[in-house]
């Protein structure tokens, strides 16, 4: 039988388990690591190297661009041949752009490693997405989908761990980026043998259809982009902010980690909240949630506050995500890819946006207090935004 991506092969479906497991692992390889792992490592770069706040955020931005023209790539226009071999080679770009990292220490080195692992992260994302949906919707199994987002949680988490093990000291920052290139490298092996020798579902058609209001999606879109500059400045820069602050230093091994398990769950119960709420109710009112861990992260003072900040920001941006993503194809007349390429374009301009500007308002500052205070506002605007 042919596959979903041209291949053939001539295995039995999976368990919904193991499908759920292999589209798990995929995107804890390429988003909760390759994507993020820059958050705790960022620290022990600017120890070591002497990074400017502005270099850090431009880095990340480099990231983020990346995602959003593989995103807008992957979109428009779908990879030719096995979707399998894509995703497995996707996988395998993302743990060497991760490890190597360690290897050099040239600033237009890291732009461009940072700017190919965010294009692959994309592509990762969809396709990951896409051989993982078709499987559970053929088995009747597709709340396993939770289970699959949960794995930018696990990645987070895993690197949470990982980085500090890895590092000799405060100024170690080549180990952490070698190790979790390791990392990222074992844990692609089970997504290959999960996925290979399986037979492909027959096409499930996506559903399409919904309101095809344009002002709505239009303004839902802003709400979006407002979303990815609101999350990603505390996301990018939260373990630099503990380790500044002598009081919160203890808080550094784990704040990340809190990130990380606050989000595994995250994408369920957004879903079923906006099953119960509808999706812009749910949305706005993740936002504001996300608004109040952003300014905890800078107003708490203390280390307590600073971990639910972290536990807030987890728990909500990739149920933000998700359930953008959703409404949008709810809001799409015909073919919603277009509607979901307009979606990633605006919240990849917003989050592209976020580091660079909070490392130059930090740098002129002295402080995360100005940029994090803008981020709030944006989620408290994409709030109201979404209510409407």
């Amino acid at each position: 039988m042919t596959s979903s991506g041209g291949g053939t092969s001539t295995g039995a479906l999976r368990p919904p388990a193991a499908v759920a497991l292999a589209g798990c692992l995929a995107l804890a390889v390429a988003i909760g690591i390759g994507r993020f792992v820059y958050t705790p490592i960022l620290p022990y770069m600017t120890t070591g190297l002497g990074l400017s706040k502005s270099e850090a955020g431009l880095i990340a931005s480099a990231n983020f661009l990346g995602y959003l023209l593989g995103a807008l790539a992957a979109a428009w226009r779908p990879a030719p041949g096995d979707a399998r071999l894509w995703l497995l080679g996707a996988l395998a770009m993302s743990a060497a752009t991760t490890g190597t990292m360690g290897l050099t220490t040239n600033l237009g080195v890291f732009l461009v490693l940072r700017f190919l692992n965010g294009g692959v992260a994309a592509l990762a994302m969809v396709l990951a997405s896409s051989l993982t949906m078709d499987r559970l919707a053929a088995t009747g199994q597709a709340a396993w989908a939770t289970a699959v987002y949960a794995g930018v949680g696990v990645g987070i988490a895993v690197s949470s761990l990982a980085v500090p093990a890895a590092a000799s000291g405060d100024g170690d920052w080549q180990g952490p980026w070698l190790v979790c290139g390791i990392v990222s490298l074992a844990l692609a092996v089970p997504v290959f043998l999960l996925l290979w020798g399986q037979r492909s579902p027959a096409s499930v058609k996506a559903a399409v259809g919904g309101s095809g209001n344009r002002v709505s999606f239009h303004r839902f879109a802003f709400a979006y982009g407002l979303f990815g500059f609101g999350y990603i400045i505390t996301a990018t820069f939260i373990s630099d902010m503990v380790r500044a602050d002598p009081a919160l230093q203890p808080a550094e091994p784990v704040v990340w980690l809190c990130v990380g398990l606050a989000a595994v769950p995250s994408v369920a119960f957004w879903g079923w909240a906006g099953r119960r709420w509808g999706n812009e109710r749910a949305f706005a009112s993740a936002c504001l949630v996300e608004a109040a861990g952003v300014l905890l992260s800078v107003l708490g003072g203390s280390i307590w506050p600073v971990l639910l900040a972290a536990a807030l920001l987890g728990g909500t941006f990739m149920g933000l995500t998700a359930l953008g993503l959703v409404n949008a194809r709810r809001l799409s007349v015909g073919d919603p890819r277009r509607n979901l390429a307009l979606m990633t374009a605006a919240f990849g301009l917003g989050q592209m946006t976020g580091p660079a500007l909070g490392g130059m308002l930090h740098d002129g500052t002295g402080s995360y207090l100005a940029p994090s205070l803008m981020a709030a506002a944006a989620l408290a605007l994409a709030a109201v935004l979404a209510a409407r």
